[in-house]
């Protein structure tokens, strides 16, 4: 899967999350342990800059502060100067790994899309995986109140709860039901106390293509949305709304993670390449600001034996990578899907006709 450079690919990691949810303070713990001597960290300067940036800044070399704003906004020109003006230091094997700290409202999807699809970009550097902070004592109100924190918990591939020490168990507790809800695949790590493990966010190392193949796997594993593909939205609700109540104020009846569904489409047998990514291209044209995250390893008919794995974010497919092995002993083709106001029934629904169509006009 790796680019033919010079050098492995270096993994890039997202570190994502709403307002006051501790990423910086995530990242400056990080950046002391000895894993994360040769982390190049890109952070912007909007809304959040203090001690802790200038910390960061005075103890690290390899740190390009994005100045421009929000980094939603005017991701591709700046984070590509940021991945240039690193160039040097890439080329001479001082980096080996990147970290991306977003601002609290931002939305990733931009800069996932640039990671994916620029080739400067892709030349040298992957999508390793995306965390998001969340904050154990104001993550319940801060997903009601603010879609932004909801998309970004929804999409990560891991999600990190902070202030743990502080939070009440019983709402530590209802909170990590509900992003597994949201989210089923997405381990939860625990920051108590201020305590991290960095092995447990560090992901993979550059290079390690069985790793990045076992993280495929672990994504796609359809137990893990059993149970979740209908109306996960009503698993907690009551609950919820009782701690409203405690709070001071009604209930929320129009919670933004009601509208996500986390889900997976699964064939036991090979199917047309040419039919699933018409389908594909179908789905992000018309549906693709609904399509929050899709990953997914195919059996295709046309290749016997190599799978193709595709990852898409809204409206962006990343090119398809023709695998030479299966990442595991299960060779069904399995699609995860994140996605807003999409049921699971209109995408299986519509695979099938591509499905059938492809079939019919085979010799």
């Amino acid at each position: 899967m790796e680019p033919s450079t010079q050098r492995p690919a270096i993994p890039v990691t997202v570190l994502t999350g709403f307002l006051g949810s501790g990423k910086t303070t995530v990242l400056a713990r990080l950046l002391r342990h000895e894993q994360f001597r040769n982390t190049a960290v890109i952070i912007n300067e909007f809304g959040e800059v203090g001690l802790d940036h200038d910390l960061l800044q005075q103890s690290r070399e390899e740190l390009v502060l994005l100045a421009n704003g929000c980094i939603c906004c005017t991701v591709r020109g700046d984070l590509l100067g940021a991945f240039a003006s690193m160039e040097a230091q890439r080329a001479a094997g001082a980096i080996d790994r990147v970290i991306i700290e977003t601002t609290g409202l931002a939305d990733p999807a931009p800069i996932l899309h640039t990671l994916m699809s620029d080739p400067g970009v892709t030349a040298h550097y992957w999508l390793d995986q995306v965390i998001a902070t969340v904050d154990a004592v104001n993550g319940m109100a801060t997903l009601d109140r603010h879609p932004e924190a909801v998309k970004q918990a929804a999409i990560a591939d891991r999600i990190l709860l902070t202030k743990l020490d502080l939070a009440e168990a019983a709402a530590a507790e209802a909170l990590r039901a509900r992003l597994a809800a949201l989210n089923p695949a997405a381990p939860q790590v625990a920051s108590l106390n201020g305590a991290l493990e960095p092995d447990a966010l560090l992901g993979v190392q550059a290079g390690d293509q069985a790793a990045r193949l076992a993280q495929l796997d672990a994504w796609l594993r359809d137990e893990a949305y059993a149970g979740h593909e209908h109306g996960h939205e009503h698993g907690h609700e009551h609950e919820h709304d009782h701690d409203d109540r405690h709070h001071g104020h009604g209930p929320d009846r129009n919670r933004h993670d009601d509208h996500i569904r986390a889900y997976s489409v699964i064939r036991e047998e090979a199917v047309s390449w040419a039919g699933v990514s018409a389908w594909l291209e179908m789905l992000a044209r018309l549906r693709g600001d609904d399509l929050l995250r899709v990953k997914g390893i195919i059996n295709v008919i046309e290749h016997p034996g190599r799978p193709v794995v595709v990852h898409g974010v809204q409206h962006l497919f990343h090119p398809p990578v023709f695998l030479d092995q299966w990442p595991s002993a299960d060779h069904r083709t399995r699609l995860v899907f994140i996605t807003r106001d999409i049921d699971r029934d209109d995408i299986d629904s519509t695979l099938q006709v591509f499905e059938n169509r492809r079939t019919r006009a085979r010799p």
